[in-house]
């Protein structure tokens, strides 16, 4: 089992996740490959209750990013940097949308008014 980030405890079948072979042939790759993105803190499989590594559908989508950058001839660790580098520039784009979004919603109520 694996807890969630609430903190409950999940069976294999219930969490939606991969198992190293799965998720390496999913993103035609090896085992050794995720392994080592592991090595460089890019991801950090899951455990299941039998100790068994698996990988989320973000996890995945990390990885395959990664993958298309070793394609090209950059090194793992170097991709990794990348890759969390593009991580965390996706979600600050993400938090000033949020927050632009709310001032333009406080300002169109208008200034308060005195009575």
């Amino acid at each position: 089992m694996t807890a969630d980030n609430t903190g409950r405890r999940l069976d294999d079948d219930d969490y939606p996740a991969y198992t190293m072979g799965r998720a390496a042939e999913m993103l035609g790759t090896t085992p050794a490959f995720l392994r080592a993105l592991g090595e460089h803190r890019l991801i950090t499989p899951l455990r299941s209750e039998g100790g068994h590594r698996r990988y989320s559908r973000y996890q995945l989508r990390i990885a395959a990013r990664a993958r298309e950058l070793v394609d090209r001839g950059t090194p793992v660790e170097a991709t990794c940097r990348i890759v969390i580098l593009e991580d965390q520039l996706e979600e600050a784009q993400r938090l000033n949308e949020q927050y632009r979004r709310a001032a333009e919603t406080a300002g169109s109520a208008g200034p308060p008014t005195a009575a």
